[in-house]
């Protein structure tokens, strides 16, 4: 796991702006801490921070390769998981290699397929590769956008980087925030429709999408997505292909050569990892692995039972790691860090976030980072098993919008009087979704339920699966630490989004198919337990921290949150303790508190950055 950037000049020669593209670089030096590398040639400047995994020795970057007397130079991030066959086929073809690589093998894959590669790449990736010969960019970024990858074009340069933060360093590029940035950060934050960023012209390359640049055109292009066709496996057969598929997927992506441990929640999704990778883990090593949970202090005593967090972790942690003799670390946080910690998992994703879901993250790594480099995350199930409440929920079913964000009318209030009249967030995020539903295909034979959870399943997968993507990719790799999500293995996502919702549902249940699958790999109580999120923090102490430190903004009337935000509102919401926001913000976890932290983000977002508004 790494990051990268580079410049694309075709007007003039820029192999001496060594400096532009070392700060640019260097902006990413947390995601890559062990090893820093630069490549300089008259029209294309490339940087990698790298984040040493496989292959330390041979696996440096950029990484160049000439065949047939042509050269291609890669900067890479990320971690392919069909390597081995991948190598089995160049060596079949007459490659040789020097290392054992994936960088190597994807920049010899490159060669070999040219701008097919993508279909045959199996793992989470954002690269670019240059032809020297051709004076040609291609760029690539993963099948569910797990890795991150964004550009602008400003006077004749192409820009890019794995974060906006690098792409700012660059000085042709100020960070500026128009109406669709506004529209995504109130609209549809801390979401983001795919391919923007609330930056004006800074773009993200969409999931499942590669772009070549040539003599100043590009041309960009979907090379997969998903296919409806008819599921014509029996429950057992499909109950199978699912425990092989996760099996598979998971021992796949246990391949390292640093430390590497699991998070276990105690939950359906971290208890299937953990059962699978301990067993591989004993079997292929003969020792324990490692497992990580987090929590809080204070969190059992202030603990509420509700429809979307029905109990704590505690009790079905210690069983798993009893179960499959894990050696088992348990992490707790303090309220006081969450919130001290906010403005860094700002930075961390260059934007306002999910505020201390984000926060809290962040320090969960920081502190398993002390023992491993990399871990395996139950992340994706619940999009494409059907885990979420909304799934379940009838007015969230009827809802016309995503259910995830139902607080359209208290979004629109939020936005200062005089942008408000300037900007329809219901029309942009109707617009939004509109466009997201179009691409839904369904079968004939579908069912009227089997057709509207589809389409929840799409619209979940896409986007609200991203926002958590996108967080664990930048709180984890804010901590030079990598995480890698095996639910998401595009094998899964494509067998998974035909099963039928009736048996995807099994006895009615949320992730009933899955439940049923794993009934003689888990412990009873796991399998049958109702799912639980992420945990936060449930002491009172941090709704008043929070609480606090918005009223010390709001203070300042030359806060700058005050030129875009409706302060009365504002105001309101903080002496209701949030309340005055009558729905969550967003999911099941970013309520009252979560979203007076968001505000603070936002306030701390706009001086940091220095963004110019422009409306």
């Amino acid at each position: 796991m790494c990051g990268i950037v580079g410049i694309v000049n075709y007007k003039k020669d820029i192999s001496e702006q060594h400096t532009i593209i070392r700060n640019m670089t260097k902006m990413l030096s947390k995601r890559g801490p062990d090893e820093e590398g630069l490549f300089l040639d008259k029209h294309c400047n490339l940087g990698h921070r790298r984040l040493s995994i496989i292959d330390i020795e041979n696996g440096k970057q950029p990484m160049s390769c000439t065949v047939d007397e042509v050269t291609y130079t890669i900067v890479y991030n990320g971690q392919i998981y069909n390597t081995k066959e991948l190598r089995e086929t160049l060596l079949d073809n007459g490659f040789k290699f020097k290392g054992h690589s994936d960088t190597e093998v994807l920049l010899k894959s490159y060669i070999f397929y040219g701008k097919e590669i993508c279909k045959h790449v199996n793992g989470i990736f954002a690269f670019a590769i240059w032809n020297h010969k051709k004076q040609e960019l291609f760029m690539a970024r993963d099948h569910f956008g797990i890795k991150p990858l964004y550009y602008t074009m400003i006077e004749n340069n192409l820009i890019f980087g794995s974060e906006v933060k690098a792409i700012l360093a660059h000085p042709f590029v100020k960070p500026k925030l128009d109406k669709t940035g506004i529209s995504e950060l109130f609209g549809i934050g801390p979401s983001h429709t795919p391919g923007l960023s609330p930056f004006k012209e800074i773009y993200e390359l969409e999931p499942a999408h590669f772009m070549v640049y040539h003599q100043n055109c590009f041309k960009k292009e979907e090379y997969w997505k998903l296919e409806t066709k008819e599921h014509t496996d029996d429950l057992e057969t499909t109950c199978e292909k699912i425990r092989f598929l996760l099996k598979d997927s998971i021992e796949r992506q246990l391949v390292s050569d640093v430390p590497l441990c699991c998070l276990l929640s105690g939950g359906l999704d971290s208890s299937i990892i953990t059962a699978y990778a301990s067993q591989y883990y004993k079997e292929k090593y003969g020792r324990k692995l490692s497992t990580f949970s987090v929590d809080y202090v204070d969190n059992d005593k202030n603990f509420v039972k509700s429809d979307f967090q029905p109990n704590s972790d505690n009790y079905y942690i210690d069983l798993m790691a009893k179960e499959f003799d894990t050696d088992h670390h348990k992490i707790i946080l303090d309220t006081p860090a969450l919130y001290q910690s906010l403005e860094d998992a700002m930075l961390a994703r260059d934007f306002p976030g999910m505020a201390d879901v984000d926060s809290s993250y962040l320090l969960f790594f920081q502190e398993v980072k002390k023992q491993a480099k990399v871990t395996l995350s139950g992340e994706c199930s619940d999009e494409i098993f059907g885990g979420y409440p909304w799934y379940f929920r009838k007015d969230s079913l009827e809802s016309n919008t995503f259910p995830w964000s139902l607080a359209i009318s208290e979004r629109q209030k939020l936005l200062h009087p005089e942008i408000a009249q300037k900007i329809d967030l219901k029309e942009y995020i109707d617009r939004q979704y509109q466009a997201s539903l179009s691409k839904v295909e369904c079968l004939p034979t579908d069912s009227e339920v089997n057709r509207l959870e589809r389409k929840l399943i799409y619209l979940t997968s896409n986007w609200f699966m991203q926002t958590l993507l996108d967080r664990t990719d930048r709180m984890s790799m804010y901590n030079g630490f990598e995480v890698r999500v095996p639910f998401c293995d595009v094998r899964i996502v494509e067998y998974c989004w035909n099963i039928p919702w009736e048996m995807k549902a099994y006895k009615g249940r949320e992730k009933g198919l899955l439940r049923h699958a794993m009934k003689n790999v888990l412990p009873e109580e796991i399998v049958n337990r109702k799912k639980s999120p992420y945990p936060k923090t449930h002491n009172p102490n941090y709704t008043k921290i929070v609480k606090e430190a918005l009223s010390k903004v709001m203070e300042n009337k030359e806060a700058p949150i005050n030129r875009l935000l409706n302060r009365e509102y504002i105001l309101d919401i903080i002496e209701t303790d949030g309340k005055a926001f009558t729905r969550p913000w967003f999911g099941q976890l970013m309520t009252g508190p979560q979203l007076m932290a968001y505000l603070i983000q936002v306030n701390s977002w706009l001086e940091k950055y220095e963004l110019e508004i422009e409306i």
